[in-house]
């Protein structure tokens, strides 16, 4: 069983606990998921998006990621043709019981988000000593 689960149904209707100015559509960036014995890890591609501009929020076990882009143009220009027509990125995850939610630390780097979540200590692969009698 996997630690983190990307939550099924990501549409603004089935986030009613989201204020209504996020209920915009959004697109869903890329996550890979590296889990190892001490914790997960999910880095989310979101080009474009300054750190400043990148929400993270852990509400029971519920991860979310928010991002707006931010793409500057020259004085006085305007774009001919824009492929992405949406400028917020947003997913959303469900956390095991394994994880730490306290314990969350993110960084952004050149695009990329990368979000570390340790294992709680009861989930923590541990070594017992074994006594000689």
């Amino acid at each position: 069983m996997s630690a983190v689960t990307p939550t099924r149904d990501e549409t603004p209707s089935t986030q009613s606990n989201v204020p209504t100015a996020r209920n915009d559509a959004a697109l869903l960036p890329p996550v890979d998921v590296i889990e190892d014995a001490t914790g997960i890890t999910l880095y989310a591609d979101m080009p474009g998006v300054a750190k400043d501009r990148v929400t993270l929020r852990v509400e029971d076990n519920q991860l979310s990621i928010e991002g707006e882009m931010q793409l500057a143009l020259p004085e006085g220009m305007q774009p001919t043709h824009a492929e992405v027509q949406r400028a917020r990125y947003r997913r959303a995850f469900t956390l095991s019981k394994e994880l730490d939610a306290d314990k969350v630390s993110a960084e952004m780097s050149q695009g990329v988000l990368r979000v570390r979540i340790p294992k709680a200590a009861h989930a923590q692969p541990r070594r017992v000593q074994v006594q000689v009698s």
